[in-house]
């Protein structure tokens, strides 16, 4: 009966003897590891996992002092590559018995990251509501009096200053909203994302010949429901603004990697999606500056010289839109920004 609810238990748990080999462990932990109980059985666990020897540390004074003991957030390598932030505790049974609960955090780490990052683009899109409303009325003043000024007027030259002050108001009104994202509803229609990406890259081809674009797709992946015009323009957005820093950086050989995946029982805030899309834009650019990284999806941030900081922020909008979001990892010479959309069908 203990093995019964051991097994049916989504914490993983681990039985190692007192040479700290593993004697048995539940689908939890085979599903952690990613590998089975058959294989594994046997083999000493510190040896399993890079960062092995602060494991091994920590399980063999638990055992010497025969006392539990437990490690928070602690970064585990698989043997499949994969990095896992994991909690553990061990607990010794016996003088050579040694139970091990490994309880993965990545999921709730990620949850907690973009509850935050969603509450800073609803706060983001408030402010920049209430900017637009305080700005474009006394824009429609100066607007309204410059064309006024311009028909009493007989100079040509100074004429030439009214239609200044007018066409930099627009510019103006332009950029205010733009800072508020698309102005239209989206059309949810099936959508094969692979045609977005194909635009995306034949548009990058023609701007920029010296970057090579790569396609990596999954042609299992099922249609979405979306904007076929908005998403074009959010993953466009995204991968311009990797070529313009690859391009502004002068980076030797520039390369741009289009990858899809499916992703299976993902979380996107505080919802779990049984089927997610992960469109991944992969650049070897010079990476992200740490400093910029909690502020990236702000309006007017921007990391490079020419840039206006709006098309990060647009694409972030695009994609909650979608009920997705966008994700960011970055060190010099590997960006990767994941563009994450759900694959069930919306019912509104």
């Amino acid at each position: 009966m203990y093995q019964r609810l051991m097994e049916h238990l989504t914490t993983a748990v681990l039985l190692l003897d007192g040479e700290l080999r593993l004697r048995w462990m539940n689908p939890a932990a085979e599903a952690l590891l990613a590998i089975s109980l058959s294989r594994l059985k046997g083999f000493p666990l510190p040896s399993l996992v890079d960062g092995g020897s602060e494991v091994g540390e920590l399980l063999a004074k638990a055992r010497d002092e025969f006392h539990p003991f437990t490690q928070r957030e602690a970064r585990l390598t698989l043997v499949t590559g994969e990095v896992l932030t994991v909690d553990y505790t061990v607990s010794p049974l016996a003088a050579d018995e040694l139970l091990l609960e490994v309880e993965p955090r990545d999921r709730l780490l990620r949850i907690s990251r973009e509850e935050a990052l969603q509450t800073r683009q609803e706060t983001i899109k408030v402010l920049a509501r209430g900017l637009a409303h305080e700005v474009k009325n006394p824009l429609g003043g100066i607007r309204g009096a410059a064309q006024l000024l311009e028909r009493d007027l007989d100079d040509p030259g100074l004429k030439e200053f009214t239609r200044i002050i007018i066409e930099e108001v627009d510019r103006l009104r332009d950029l205010v909203d733009s800072m508020l994202g698309p102005n239209r509803m989206i059309r949810h229609e099936p959508l094969n994302i692979h045609k977005v990406l194909e635009r995306v890259r034949s548009l990058l081809i023609v701007e920029q010949p010296g970057v090579w674009v790569e396609r990596d797709y999954d042609p299992s992946l099922p249609d979405l429901s979306g904007d076929e015009s908005q998403l074009i323009q959010a993953v466009l957005n995204v991968a311009r603004n990797a070529v313009e820093a690859m391009t502004e950086a002068g980076v030797a050989s520039p390369r741009l990697t289009l990858r899809t995946r499916a992703r299976r029982q993902f979380t996107l805030g505080t919802e779990r999606h049984r089927l997610v899309c992960e469109v991944a834009i992969i650049d070897n650019g010079p990476g992200i500056p740490e400093s910029l990284r909690e502020t990236l999806f702000y309006p007017m941030v921007s990391g490079r010289a020419e840039g206006s900081g709006l098309g990060l922020s647009i694409a972030q909008s695009i994609l909650h839109q979608h009920q997705g979001l966008i994700e960011c990892d970055s060190e010099p010479g590997h960006t990767q920004f994941r563009l994450l959309i759900p694959l069930e069908k919306r019912h509104d």
